[in-house]
């Protein structure tokens, strides 16, 4: 007779099948397993001081943004109407700062992008003094928002005694007013100045985390460096440049300080940020800044999905 004899997949196999056909644990036994709560327990005060910090203020602001409540009307404060909402989405000064957040994320977003890429591409050669530049580079990250644009508004913008217009004197170009004629391109050109760092580091990462037998494998094979960028390092670097890209939006949509210390959101530059505090602070109409602000909120974890698979999809590939 003849005899089979089990191979390594079909043990791997029957093992799988076993492993399916046994009752999970319940969560309440899960839970109540003493090394469960072992591991569990130290982060109850965390979970719970998160759940204040974050989770209360936003199911209060979401309760308000159903609200007509204005402080210059106590007495007409009502609840369960929509009309915040319809406002937010039919109001041209609200559309117009929707309109310039998507422009100016877009913006930001790729070409900080492509700027990070290319540093990135140099950065990752070997030269002297390869660390003191890349410190170097990315200082502007490491400046305070507000300190950053402070800096580039009177330093470099001021049409007086900015870096800008003393390079043109120079040569005996004009002397624009850079803030005034130009508002939305400073505010878009000092984010790109600032993120640009951000992206290259990232994407400095993914270019170290290529695989070096296939870059050796490529030379080999006589590819140029072209070849080598395009069909080796731009599949590789794709999901960072993913991850980079999210990142950036999710930030930048929030942006307040450049908005707020260049040109106080006029001249067509007020975002939905500041749009929400302006609503707050100078409307003093609680009730639309709250629905205002829950629409950020909306935008933010619609790109956050997007990051959480991004980055989740890196983990899984490592």
């Amino acid at each position: 007779m003849a005899t089979t004899t089990a191979t390594p997949l079909d043990t791997k196999a029957e093992a799988k099948a076993a492993k399916k056909k046994e009752p999970k644990p319940s969560f309440n036994e899960r839970w109540l397993d003493k090394k469960g709560w072992g591991r569990r327990f130290p982060l109850l005060p965390a979970l719970v001081f998160i759940i204040i910090l974050t989770q209360i203020p936003f199911l209060a602001t979401l309760i308000i943004s159903f609200m007509n409540w204005e402080a210059n009307y106590p007495n007409e404060i009502a609840f369960g109407t929509l009309n915040n909402y319809v406002q937010v989405f039919t109001d041209p000064a609200l559309r117009s700062s929707v309109g310039f957040t998507i422009v100016l994320t877009v913006t930001v977003v790729l070409v900080s992008l492509v700027l990070g890429l290319s540093i990135s591409l140099l950065l990752n050669r070997n030269f002297f003094g390869r660390g003191i530049v890349r410190t170097m580079m990315i200082t502007p990250f490491l400046i305070v928002p507000v300190a950053a644009a402070l800096l580039w508004k009177h330093a470099i913008y001021n049409p007086v005694y900015g870096l800008l217009n003393g390079l043109l004197t120079l040569v005996g170009g004009p002397q624009p007013d850079w803030i005034t004629d130009f508002p939305r391109l400073a505010i878009e050109v000092q984010l790109i100045w600032y993120w640009t760092p951000f992206m290259t580091l990232i994407l400095l990462a993914g270019l170290q985390s290529r695989p070096g037998d296939v870059l050796e494998a490529a030379n080999v094979d006589g590819a140029s460096a072209w070849q080598t960028f395009r069909f080796i390092t731009m599949p590789h670097m794709r999901r960072y440049l993913e991850l980079g890209g999210l990142l950036g939006s999710i930030y930048v949509i929030q942006t307040f300080d450049t908005v707020f210390v260049m040109t106080a959101g006029s001249l067509g530059t007020a975002n939905l940020p500041f749009t929400v505090y302006e609503t707050l602070y100078s409307a003093q109409n609680y009730g639309l800044a709250s629905a205002q602000g829950v629409v950020v909120v909306i935008f933010s974890i619609a790109i956050a999905t997007f990051l959480l698979r991004t980055v989740s999809t890196l983990f899984e590939e490592s």
